[in-house]
């Protein structure tokens, strides 16, 4: 298992921010990840508009997991129609 950042960005509404981020936790759990720690960054403008949106909540997850599992989670990931953005990034140990 390795190590690894995941940045969101969630809808600025507080029930997609809520749902979207309980089904993020529950598809990571189920997963396999080991989630270490939750950063919420807050809400923040986005460089560009995504959706017809603006500004989003983001937050930072650090979790280790299997490279292999990445795949699966970036099909389910655009499933999730309460995530505007996110982005996997691996932490050089």
């Amino acid at each position: 298992m390795r190590k690894y950042e995941l940045m969101v960005i969630f809808p600025m509404e507080e029930d997609q921010h809520k749902e979207g981020r309980e089904r993020l936790l529950a598809d990571l759990e189920s997963g396999g990840a080991e989630i270490e720690k939750v950063d919420e960054i807050g809400e923040r403008d986005l460089a560009y508009e995504i959706d017809k949106r603006t500004r989003g909540r983001y937050a930072l997850f650090t979790l280790k997991i299997s490279p292999a599992v990445i795949v699966n989670f970036d099909r389910v990931f655009k499933l999730n129609n309460n995530l505007v953005r996110y982005l996997f990034v691996r932490i050089e140990e």
